[in-house]
């Protein structure tokens, strides 16, 4: 959805050419894959991180085109909602010390945008829900002002037809209703790329689904919305009834929804794509000029521009993704799966663990995907979302006889996926140093038993027994939480309480 778009109206003649122009779009993928036209491998990474724009109480700030006016650099872009904003780190080989790179780039930009956001009296926070928002702020009202978006918007409405319903019941239970998807905005995320080829996507992709509850369970860090404590990651399930373009009718005959896990292991980038085409239909059918077969014939590589708009549309937590970098076609894996934040530490510890691990298991003898049914995956990351640190997963057992058993994540994680995520980062050639400081910061967490959700709900908690109202104590883990965030140390060492008022001892 990075593409600009121009608002209008659709009739059907523009979704039967749309579909028509889908079909070739996929018979040219399949042409560019079967003459392997794609780009040779590069180990190449990239990382984008949605934001938050908060004011000095930790409430939220509409004011991302003024910010961006003052930050002046392409890396930060707007996103759905007026109190977000993206920044995107170009990509980078994996191998030597990319991780520490990667890590003091990110340091600069987000110290540098908080500069300017200072100047406006804002902040820049990284977390996956702010614990401040109210039902209010998520009107259509405060959409950015992109075109995009507003087409977006309209679509997703009258495709649903009706109210969207949010209904998430974790350690209390919210209920209510929303007339645009603006809630999505509330959902603040990094997004994990990695370039593969295509004889390696399908093994790295099904190894990120495997793992993905994993990451969750490592890394929730959304367990408020509107004022409720719902599930460690509520994100999933506020994602997928913020973008349902499915009545409950629908919803009851099984059609499937826009934020989807899937439903099966795969075989290649092709199965993605034809399910996307198969499964959903065309919310923005806008028609490209170009004839990707034409373009093929002649020698060209095709932008396949309407296969690109609709991929952009279904909210895989893996999204595959088509790309072309100099003149050279690509497909990457997008892992769409952790919140964003706590520190830049925390981030950069989350991408090192799955960048390690996904390679390891891809490359494993009985891959886990032959070895987990793709259900129990599923349960798993539903499991990861409500619970956390503390979730229990399926996984399979050790040794010949096969079948799987319940494992708690972290001790998962500290016995078996730990050194396959060493392992994985050695054969992308990353240096030692970088290695053991990132993955150690995974090790410490699970022996803690701490995250950014389960931090945020511990300082809730100590803020309610300090006497404070349930808006004063979200109001003030926010404020401490940016605190800790701009002081850099990994979450698992921050200390959970109210800072003694100034004189107090």
């Amino acid at each position: 959805m990075g593409e600009k778009v121009v608002a209008g109206p659709f009739d059907l003649s523009d979704r039967q050419h749309y579909r028509d122009k889908l079909r070739q779009c996929l018979t040219g993928l399949a042409r560019l894959l079967e003459e392997k036209r794609f780009d040779r491998p590069k180990n190449l990474m990239g990382l984008e991180i949605e934001l938050n724009l908060v004011g000095q109480d930790g409430t939220p700030r509409m004011m991302n085109a003024q910010v961006l006016e003052r930050i002046a650099s392409r890396d930060f872009q707007t996103e759905l909602a007026m109190f977000n904003l993206e920044v995107n780190i170009a990509p980078h080989r994996l191998g030597g010390r990319v991780f520490d790179r990667l890590a003091e780039e990110l340091r600069i930009s987000l110290a540098y945008a908080d500069r300017k956001a200072n100047e406006l009296d804002a902040s820049i926070l990284m977390i996956g829900i702010l614990p401040t928002l109210d039902r209010d702020d998520l009107v259509s009202s405060n959409l950015s002002a992109v075109d995009r978006y507003t087409l977006l918007n309209d679509q997703i409405v009258a495709a649903r037809g009706e109210d969207f319903r949010l209904d998430i019941e974790g350690v209390e239970r919210l209920e209510c209703s929303a007339r645009s998807i603006t809630p999505e905005a509330a959902c603040t995320s990094v997004q994990l790329h990695l370039q593969v080829t295509p004889n390696r996507f399908a093994d790295l992709w099904n190894a990120a689904q495997a793992v993905a509850a994993v990451q969750v369970a490592l890394g929730a860090n959304s367990p408020f919305l509107f004022g409720r404590e719902l599930w460690r990651e509520s994100r999933p399930p506020l994602f997928q009834q913020s973008t349902d373009t499915r009545p409950p009718e629908l919803q009851a005959q099984g059609v499937r929804p826009r934020t989807w896990f899937g439903e099966r292991w795969i075989t290649s980038a092709q199965d993605l794509f034809e399910e996307n085409l198969r499964y959903f239909p065309a919310l923005l059918p806008i028609c490209d000029e170009e004839e990707p077969l034409r373009v093929l014939d002649e020698g060209g590589v095709p932008k396949l521009s309407e296969l690109v708009l609709h991929n952009g549309t279904i909210y895989r937590w893996n999204r595959p993704v088509y790309g072309i970098a100099d003149g050279v076609p690509h497909l990457r894996v997008e892992n769409r799966v952790l919140p964003a934040g706590p520190t830049v530490t925390d981030v950069i510890a989350n991408a090192a663990f799955y960048y390690g691990v996904v390679r390891a298991l891809a490359e494993e003898t009985r891959p886990v995907w032959t070895r987990l049914p793709f259900e129990a995956a599923a349960a798993n990351f539903d499991a990861a979302c409500r619970y956390g640190i503390e979730a229990r997963l399926q996984w399979p057992k050790r040794g010949r006889y096969g079948g799987t058993t319940e494992v708690a994540a972290v001790d998962l994680v500290r016995d078996e996926l730990l050194p396959l995520a060493e392992a994985g980062l050695d054969a992308w050639g990353v240096e030692p140093a970088d290695r053991d400081f990132y993955l150690g910061v995974i090790e410490e967490r699970c022996r803690r038993r701490v995250n950014g959700a389960s931090w945020q709900a511990a300082m809730f908690h100590r803020a309610l027994e300090r006497g404070l109202d349930r808006d004063a104590a979200l109001a003030a883990t926010t404020v401490r939480y940016r605190e800790l965030m701009h002081a850099g140390e990994p979450v698992h060492t921050w200390p959970v309480g109210l800072p003694e008022p100034a004189g107090v001892r």
